[in-house]
């Protein structure tokens, strides 16, 4: 690695003088990496507040407000500060203190323990980069179950030049297989990267909160033994639990404290919490056991200096428009009404897969419990065959790999959900 940046190194001594565990866990590029201090943005900073300020790469009008066109600014009501502008490459100090807030309230075990502010992303693909630019180098091996999210693939190999060691999800009476993330994180000691996703995608699986503790007391049994744990948690489908005694809190709040060395990385965001896939705002927070202050502002420029370095900051637009959400009395509601919906199809599925015991015949469903799908997997024949099947006989759309049919019932309407399933079972029948 060539000679550090002195910004990199001045952060890279305060992570270390609290915790030299983490040090070892950061990427060559993780420690590289800082937040610039000093140039550009350290003089527009100088220059704030002075009768003349020729420093800032935006274009104003000679009344000092942020030039717009009324065509663009016509198509919604926020003041051109908060839309036209550049957000600062971390996030909006705002929108970072109520998502922090928010994290809070809906994982109640995070009150009193300290982690970072999260920092934002552009949507949680580029949270997922940017905790990968940050712990991932080459070579590195990624722990998670077979069942995962085709795009890790694309940010973690091909972007990074990891590898993908999986262990089976499910045990044979369906729970998390907890005891095949032991065995992958018993081989050998020394840095283990381990990715989980909860709800998982694609099979709409969160774990039973005995399980998730298991899972937590899992890494922290390897992290006593000296290994040192990068643990990513990919929440994007958080909240969306339909079933009584599944675990709705992230695990991050039973590892972001657990033991100095685990550091525990949260992903998340509003995409799919909230209903905005367009908007691209995602969030990374870090914590572990003893961090400070000090460390976690070294960690948080270290993240937004990958940020500026590579989309410079996430829309300030999307943040704005998710700030007055926030803050609208009517948004607790709208968002219940949109969780009855999506709960309402769960329940569809469950009916209609009771009152079709023939279907077991041709396909039996993956656990689910959660997010935004299921997944059945075929008893006989080719996934993508009948994929095929569905699409020229029944115009019906399914995702299909391996042995799996996974079916989206976020997009499907609950009036649709039976005639989608006999499709399924008539093409698995015809094409086994």
């Amino acid at each position: 690695m060539s000679t550090l940046d002195p910004q990199a190194v001045q952060l890279n001594d305060t992570i270390s003088s609290v915790n030299p565990a983490i040090l070892d866990m950061l990427s060559d590029r993780g420690k590289a990496i800082f937040f610039p201090k000093l140039g550009i943005l350290s003089q527009s900073a100088e220059a704030n507040g002075k009768d003349i300020n020729a420093t800032i790469g935006i274009a104003k009008e000679d009344s000092g407000t942020p030039m717009f066109l009324e065509s663009i600014a016509s198509q919604f009501n926020l003041p051109a500060g908060q839309s036209f502008t550049y957000a600062p490459s971390p996030g909006k100090p705002d929108i970072r203190k109520l998502w922090k807030e928010q994290q809070l309230q809906k994982n109640p075990s995070l009150n009193g323990k300290t982690y970072s502010n999260p920092v934002v992303t552009n949507a949680l693909t580029h949270a997922l980069g940017i905790a990968g630019f940050l712990f991932v180098d080459a070579g590195d091996e990624i722990i998670l179950p077979d069942y995962y999210w085709e795009n890790y693939d694309l940010t973690f190999s091909i972007g990074y030049g990891s590898s993908m060691n999986t262990f089976t999800t499910f045990t044979d009476d369906g729970g998390f297989n907890v005891d095949g993330l032991k065995a992958k994180l018993s081989n050998g000691v020394g840095k283990k990267i381990v990715l989980l996703n909860f709800p998982n995608n694609p099979t709409g699986y969160t774990p039973t909160v005995e399980d998730a503790k298991k899972i937590a007391a899992t890494i922290l049994e390897a992290a006593e033994k000296g290994n040192k744990i990068v643990v990513m948690l990919d929440d994007a489908y958080f909240g969306l639990v339909f079933k009584e005694g599944i675990y709705k809190e992230s695990i991050f709040a039973d590892l972001c404290d657990a033991h100095e060395n685990i550091m525990a990385v949260k992903l998340d965001g509003p995409t799919k919490e909230d209903y905005v896939w367009g908007f691209r705002v995602g969030f990374l927070a870090m914590g572990v056991k003893n961090g400070t202050p000090e460390l976690y502002q070294a960690l948080e420029a270290k993240a937004g200096g990958a940020i500026r370095g590579t989309i410079s900051n996430a829309s300030h637009l999307s943040q704005s428009l998710l700030v007055a959400a926030w803050s609208s009395a009517e948004y607790p509601a709208q968002k219940q009404e949109k969780f009855n919906t999506m709960k309402q199809r769960y329940e569809k599925i469950n009916s209609i897969l009771e009152s079709h015991p023939e279907y077991a015949d041709v396909f039996s469903p993956l656990p689910y419990n959660s997010g935004y799908f299921m997944c059945v997997e075929l008893k006989k024949g080719n996934a993508e065959e009948v994929r095929q099947k569905l699409l020229s006989d029944y115009s019906t759309g399914t995702i299909a790999f391996g042995s799996l049919i996974r079916i989206a019932f976020s997009c499907t309407p609950a009036d649709q959900l039976e005639q989608l399933f006999s499709n399924v079972y008539e093409a698995a029948k015809a094409c086994s």
